[in-house]
């Protein structure tokens, strides 16, 4: 039987894995600063201080993709992940499939609803488990 610890472990695709998951984050968060009207457009009516809050969730989201892909504390990362994707994915994307009245709008927001809510389970995996390719050291 083939157990936990007799898997295959490769560096690359550790390396891999954090460049592909992180790279949306960073991609969008620079999107942040560079196209601020974009957010703000997408940001519901009754949201305060949207670009304070755009701006916020373009740091959170650069500094927590950064933790993981260079494996520096990278459990923190996925927390501030999470903290950047449970609001957007609830309040940006789940007010705008609630209320939309365009079909096509209503399916899309729908997808980036349930994207959401996968990232977010995506991040709580690291927030667990890390990204490291240490050895399993018994607890002593």
């Amino acid at each position: 039987m083939l157990t936990e610890d007799r898997l295959p472990r490769h560096n690359s695709l550790t390396i891999c894995a954090r460049l592909l998951f992180t790279s949306l984050f960073f991609l969008s968060g620079i999107t942040h600063f560079t196209n601020i009207p974009y957010y703000v457009s997408l940001m519901p009516d009754w949201a305060p201080f949207p670009v304070f809050w755009i701006l916020i969730s373009g740091v959170v989201e650069l500094a927590g993709a950064a933790m993981i892909l260079f494996n520096w504390r990278p459990r923190l990362g996925g927390w501030l992940l999470i903290l950047f994707l449970l609001p957007v994915t609830i309040v940006v994307h789940g007010s705008e499939m609630v209320t939309a009245t365009d079909e096509v709008i209503r399916a899309l927001q729908q997808a980036h609803f349930f994207k959401g809510f996968a990232l977010i389970g995506a991040a709580l995996l690291i927030t667990q488990l890390g990204v490291s390719q240490r050895s399993a050291q018994p607890v002593t």
